[in-house]
């Protein structure tokens, strides 16, 4: 007698649903795995300029998922034309695991003090799946994109509410129950309609950490250029930096070497991950792998050895335009003595005056040693929404807890 099948395996069976909007002329289909999709429409809706929304990227993040993490994606129609695509991350959260108890020092408050609460009632207590529009493993905007010769920015909002709507309804047939959404994340510039999902469809806005974005300046080019920029105070900082980590071996990993330390990369990995907060993502430990092999020029890791052992590497992505800082570890018992992740942020920064784009992307954490190397605080809203009516009102004094409250000061190295 066969078992019965558990919820990854009804949706990687499923077949490709489609489904009417009610703004004129679009429709979406709606698919549980890459396997489904078919590929030149999925290449002919979405962006040329966002590696992160196309298939061969995405076939990584589902073959190498995250732990609890499955997925969804909707591709839209205008008319029979392909014309946008969506990103959905289904994510188990269990509030007592991606929640770290750290103390901080800010004044006791109202605020803070229903976030205590919240805090440690969902600690014992939550444990749910999220429906996320966009991409955990990332900071941007990554979630969703339409033609906009196609689709009227107007009709944005009701698009993706209906398809929030639809996905949710598809994903329970399946037995696989959400209790909320999250649309992660939009920039300032675009918040005069994400803040629509606030006011029309009863989510909740929120921020959470910066996003940390250098601009690389045109006369950038070679490292030298960005240190002539720097005040003597930084250039002085700099100097000292690479001095301490003169020790260091660094060398960049080509497949094998990546599948050689694959242990040890993650156990780095995970040093960082145990320290952070809020950690909704527990990363695959092949996933680095598979995006070495898949895309060997684009992604890069390099590591730092010291005395032939690694003890730090940092990974980035060339995304167009971009370069995307993306995961790293490193030993944090000898940071202070070789000061190995400002080596790290430097060695991003040569990296991407050396491909000549137009901005690295830093993510978040750690905004104030970032602002030192130059780069600019941007705010990114989020849009969370619970399933239940009643509940979704008593959301947002809650969701304070998810901005961590450490203070920072931004600086400034350039002249």
């Amino acid at each position: 007698m066969k078992s019965k099948p558990t919820n990854i395996d009804i949706l990687e069976i499923s077949n490709p649903i489609g489904k009417v909007l009610s703004v004129k002329g679009i429709s979406v289909v709606l698919y549980h795995s890459v396997k489904e999709i078919s590929r030149r429409d999925w290449a002919q809706a979405a962006p040329d300029n966002n590696l992160f929304l196309q298939l061969d990227y995405l076939s990584i993040v589902e073959k190498h998922p995250p732990k609890g993490m499955q997925f969804c994606y909707a591709l839209y129609y205008k008319n029979e034309v392909p014309a946008g695509v969506s990103l959905f991350q289904i994510q188990f959260f269990k509030a007592e695991q991606n929640i770290q108890n750290k103390d901080d020092n800010k004044p006791p408050c109202l605020f803070s003090s229903i976030a205590r609460y919240f805090k440690g009632l969902l600690a014992s207590k939550a444990e749910f799946n999220v429906l996320i529009n966009g991409n955990l493993l990332l900071t941007g905007e990554h979630g969703t994109y339409f033609d906009k010769n196609l689709v009227d920015e107007s009709g944005f909002v009701q698009i993706l509410d209906e398809t929030l709507k639809y996905t949710h309804s598809e994903l329970d047939k399946r037995k696989n129950k959400l209790s909320g959404t999250l649309i992660k994340e939009f920039y300032e510039h675009n918040r005069t309609y994400s803040s629509d999902f606030a006011k029309k469809i009863s989510f909740n806005e929120f921020t959470v950490q910066p996003n940390m974005v250098l601009k690389i300046r045109p006369e950038w080019k070679v490292f030298e250029d960005y240190t002539a920029a720097m005040t003597s105070k930084y250039r002085v900082r700099t100097k000292r930096a690479f001095k301490k980590g003169k020790d260091f071996e660094k060398i960049e990993f080509d497949a094998a070497m990546v599948e050689a330390n694959l242990d040890r990369l993650y156990e780095l990995y995970e040093g960082i991950a145990a320290n952070s907060g809020f950690n909704m993502v527990n990363l695959n430990k092949h996933y680095l792998l598979a995006l070495k092999e898949k895309f060997p020029d684009r992604f890069k890791l390099t590591g730092y050895f010291l005395d032939g052992k690694l003890v730090g590497y940092f990974t980035t992505i060339l995304n167009n335009h971009e370069l995307e800082a993306h995961f790293l570890g490193f030993e944090q018992s000898l940071n202070r003595e070789y000061q190995i992740y400002l080596n790290i942020l430097y060695d991003i920064v040569r990296e991407g005056i050396d491909q000549q784009v137009e901005e690295v992307v830093f993510a978040r954490t750690a905004m104030e040693i970032k602002s030192s190397i130059g780069a600019v605080a941007e705010e990114m809203y989020c849009y969370l929404r619970h399933r239940n009516s009643i509940t979704n009102k008593f959301v947002k004094p809650g969701l304070e807890y998810l901005r961590p409250s450490q203070d920072w000061e931004p600086r400034n190295p350039f002249k």
